[in-house]
């Protein structure tokens, strides 16, 4: 006889996953996704359809995205339709309890992957994201922290197999980074990690004081949307500051070295972006002034947020001391997000890039 136990709750989560296809299928609208497909195919078997290779590629992405995002959902709904049939069999065959229990974990997992897509009505929640961290207060212990940092976004991207390019990394005085910006390309890449967006603080014993004393560290993570030369955004050569330099940057597993280094100030918002991991310095002048695009398409959006925000009496302060999360590894361990209260006790997991659970309990109070 299959375990009581597990087998009571089997209803329940049956219903649950029902109800959540039906309403992902409403909210997906199967049929216009269906057309899109089509209408997109059609464009893609036009003459001539790759002469224009960014265009092609554009389009050939949104096709993929589409067609994986109606095929998941099929797949889901052929398996979730065969739950029941398990389930009466799983009463009396401890081997069939055992796969179903394997069954039902998949299906809700993959089912809370493609739930994402509702989180995401931003204009440019669905595309890719500059990401930049850097070290705040706190000297050397604070360049480390923001190399952990960019470590743990690394990884993290690596488990949701996004692409990452790095774009500029400054070294420390002594240890860890000053600065790090890379690019994060892949599905829904801006509307995940714009949840990131703010202060993060590190609360340890320094590995840099003698003394062994406990160290407070904070680090800013910036985050814009990447945006193509289709969307307006004015800007005046005359308000621009270009620098080249020869980078040292940290080499490795961070950013190659370069002799050709830019780096563009627009004046007018004190915005700065720099860029050393091209061949060339007109190849980095290039990617700077996108990435300074992206920036202050950012800022906009923010100032945006901002505005809406006084008018509903929400004005939030943005200095150091307003951390959205801190990671404690002294004299206790645990990460707690401030926005939300979601916290994690297991701290390496966090930073070993296990933060799906922060960034979703994020997007659905903001939903």
């Amino acid at each position: 006889m299959a375990e009581t136990s597990n087998i009571d709750s089997v209803p329940a989560r049956i219903i649950s996953i029902s109800e959540n296809l039906s309403l992902l299928g409403e909210y997906l609208d199967l049929n216009e996704l269906e057309r899109e497909i089509e209408r997109l195919e059609n464009e893609m078997q036009q003459p001539g359809f790759w002469d224009e290779q960014d265009v092609a590629a554009s389009v050939s992405a949104e096709h993929s995205r589409a067609q994986k995002k109606l095929t998941d959902f099929r797949s889901l709904e052929a398996e979730a339709a065969d739950l029941s049939d398990m389930a009466e069999m799983a009463e009396t065959d401890t081997e069939m309890a055992a796969e179903l229990t394997g069954q039902l974990e998949s299906i809700e997992s993959r089912l809370e992957a493609l739930e994402e897509a509702r989180l995401f009505s931003g204009e440019y929640d669905s595309g890719d994201a500059l990401v930049t961290v850097h070290a705040g207060a706190g000297g050397t212990d604070s360049q480390d922290w923001a190399e952990i940092l960019l470590r743990m976004y690394l990884r993290w991207a690596e488990r949701r197999g996004f692409k990452v390019e790095m774009k500029e990394a400054s070294e420390g005085d002594e240890a860890g980074l000053k600065s790090a910006t890379f690019l994060l390309r892949g599905e829904n890449a801006y509307g995940l990690v714009a949840a990131e967006r703010g202060v993060h603080r590190l609360v340890r014993i320094s590995p840099f004081d003698s003394s062994a004393r406990r160290h407070t560290s904070f680090a800013q993570v910036d985050v814009a949307p990447v945006v193509d030369e289709t969307v307006d955004i004015d800007i005046d050569d005359k308000d621009l500051r270009v620098d080249t330099y020869r980078a040292s940057g940290a080499g490795g597993q961070h950013v190659n070295k370069t002799d050709s280094a830019v780096r563009i100030t627009h004046e007018p918002t004190g915005v700065v972006v720099q860029c050393q991991n091209e061949r060339s310095q007109t190849q980095n002048k290039a990617v700077a002034m996108d990435m300074l695009r992206s920036k202050l398409i950012e800022l906009e959006e923010r100032k945006r947020t901002e505005a809406v925000n006084k008018e509903r009496g929400e004005v939030q302060d943005v200095a150091w001391g307003s951390q959205i999360r801190s990671y404690v590894l002294h004299p206790y361990t645990m990460v707690k997000d401030h926005r939300t209260d979601y916290e994690v006790g297991d701290t390496q997991r966090v930073l070993d890039g296990d933060i799906d659970g922060f960034i979703r309990e994020y997007l659905n109070r903001t939903v």
